[in-house]
């Protein structure tokens, strides 16, 4: 299989060298998604624009360099923080997409024709450590 890439709309974070691709239109809350993250251990990979490359059957994540270690955080602005150079990716989060059933059935999301499971947007406070338990369990 030959190296794909792609430059998606998304913010990436890492838990356990887990990459977490976050997706949704502009305002969705895919930043405020990671700096929730971030306290609970979660690394910044890249924001609002997010490298992918397909390598191996594995996805790769990579912030471009004009704003690797930079994530904005509205009404604050723009913050530096630590950030990962790549991480493969473990985990798509489509925050265009509410849950509103409560035992969910699974979802997945398609990125460089890689099946990745995907967890739709949950409008509640425990959501941030529901990803952090869900991929520290997995």
């Amino acid at each position: 299989m030959s190296k794909r890439s792609a430059t998606l709309h998304a913010t990436c974070v890492a838990i356990a060298g887990k990459g977490i691709l976050i997706t949704g239109p502009s305002g969705s809350g895919k930043s405020a998604l990671a700096l929730q993250l971030i306290p609970l251990g979660a690394v910044l990979v890249a924001d609002d624009r997010t490298h992918i490359t397909c390598d191996a059957n594995t996805l790769f994540a990579a912030p471009p360099n004009t704003i690797a270690g930079m994530i904005e955080a509205r009404g604050v602005g723009i913050i530096t923080v630590p950030y990962l150079e790549t991480a493969p990716v473990a985990l798509a989060i489509d925050m265009d997409r509410l849950e509103r059933e409560r035992l969910p059935l699974r979802h997945s999301m398609t990125v460089l024709d890689i099946t990745l499971p995907c967890l739709h947007k949950v409008d509640a406070p425990y959501f941030p450590a529901a990803i952090y338990a869900y991929l520290k369990g997995s």
